[in-house]
């Protein structure tokens, strides 16, 4: 990586004045910045578009770090990292720097389970719970009877019955479930399952999307059981390791754990600590228990990764593919009716999709992290990760990354010939 470019308040404010914003309006540019903004990696010509428009986000929104990488037709064609990987210190983010990427773990999930699928270990249309009879109801718990119906697709469309806006999302309860399972703090993904399983579901399973953490979870312990490995192991060696994604990996809640070469976290909030003992602390750093999160919301990755994970799913010739291409078409397919009937777009298994134009998409979102992986139909996939989500009182910014995004790949004058993924390990 190459350090040392800067881009001023007044470059930045100068390119959007050109640009508009995703709805067409034009995009107001930021306020001066006292310093400059840094931005780590090679200068792509053509490309200063993305260096502006997202240095102009961050600044707005006061976001202290952040990397994005491009691919275009199976090349890496930018790597570059914006801002503070730890602002005491003063460390730029690298190109490769390692986040936290919250629900873009999902659609890794999705290729593991698709991956037993095709090992002809699981069916999609199995009932879930019954694969994991040793996770049993809390004593005296009454169990809903419609548990047993849900199937793994069910799970992975985010169709399993459970509603957090109806009621909550247990995977942030850890202090309550550890109490009431009589177990350790912060609560494990087990005891969260134990839990849940003595309330009762919204909804049939089956007859609407509501999105929900836990059902991606229980995914987690499905894959072990079936694999016989820890989810993480299987992960890596099924999916991640034929992609050539081998930094990722599990994060950990708290800072003394980070992995090397993972940023630091911010958050305006504070958050009172699953973790034994307890007190008010930084949200990202024992607000939640991101142990108990693995399969929904756990894996730390770099964009460069992320998008040789990307290209390994995404069913086009550039790269090989990790999964067949019956598990692609599986994978992105439109649910069983009545599931997102009459809808543009819809949730498969793992990505939002929109088929008319061949789009593919996932927000990752946790206090102290926001990410977006995109794969486009015109053979451009991009990833954009933040140590921060909320530095600001009303602050948009998570709204705001797919829009820029968008602006700035359409702002780019010449596509590169070359390929970046050789030069990061």
């Amino acid at each position: 990586m190459v350090s040392g470019k800067w881009v001023t308040a007044a470059a930045i404010s100068l390119l959007l004045a050109c640009g508009g914003g995703s709805d067409g309006r034009p995009t107001s540019p930021p306020p001066p910045s006292p310093t400059p903004f840094p931005i780590s990696g090679a200068a792509v010509p053509g490309m200063g578009s993305v260096d502006a428009v997202i240095s102009a986000l961050m600044q707005r929104w006061q976001i202290p770090g952040g990397s994005v990488g491009i691919v275009k037709d199976g090349r890496l064609v930018y790597a570059r990292g914006f801002g503070y990987a730890d602002v005491a210190s003063r460390q730029a983010a690298a190109p490769d720097a390692l986040f936290r990427i919250a629900s873009l773990s999902k659609p890794v999930t999705a290729a593991a389970v698709l991956r037993l699928v095709e090992q002809g270990r699981l069916t999609l249309d199995a009932p879930a719970f019954p694969l994991l009879p040793e996770i049993t109801p809390l004593p005296g718990a009454t169990v809903d009877p419609r548990l047993a119906r849900i199937t793994v697709r069910q799970l992975l469309e985010h169709a399993g019955g459970w509603d957090r806006n109806a009621t909550f999302d247990p995977m942030f309860r850890s202090s309550e479930v550890a109490t009431a399972t009589a177990t350790p703090v912060p609560a494990s993904a087990t005891a969260v399952i134990r839990y849940m399983l003595g309330q009762p579901l919204v909804f049939e399973p089956g007859t609407r999307y509501a999105y929900s953490n836990f059902g991606y979870a229980v995914l987690g312990r499905i894959i072990e059981k079936v694999s016989g490995q820890t989810y993480e192991q299987y992960v890596k060696d099924a999916v991640l390791a034929p992609a050539g994604a081998a930094r990722m990996r599990l994060g950990r809640s708290l800072d003394a754990d980070r992995a090397s070469g993972e940023v630091r976290y911010y958050d305006r909030g504070t958050l009172r600590s699953v973790f034994p003992g307890g007190g008010g602390v930084s949200a990202p750093y024992g607000g939640f228990n991101l142990e108990a999160m693995d399969a929904h919301g756990g894996w730390v990755a770099s964009t460069i990764d992320l998008l040789r994970f990307a290209t390994a799913v995404d069913g086009r010739s550039t790269r090989p593919d990790v999964l067949s291409a019956a598990s692609i078409a599986s994978m992105t397919g439109k649910p069983r009716s009545p599931l997102w009937d009459g809808s543009a777009f819809h949730y498969g298994l793992g990505w939002l999709v929109r088929p008319a134009e061949g789009n593919w998409w996932h927000e990752g979102s946790l206090p102290g992290t926001a990410a977006l992986l995109v794969r486009t139909g015109t053979g451009l996939s991009w990833v954009a990760l933040f140590n921060a989500r909320d530095m600001m009182t009303n602050s948009t910014f998570q709204s705001e990354i797919d829009g820029a995004m968008w602006q700035a790949v359409n702002g780019v004058t010449a596509w590169p010939t070359h390929d970046l993924f050789a030069t990061f390990p």
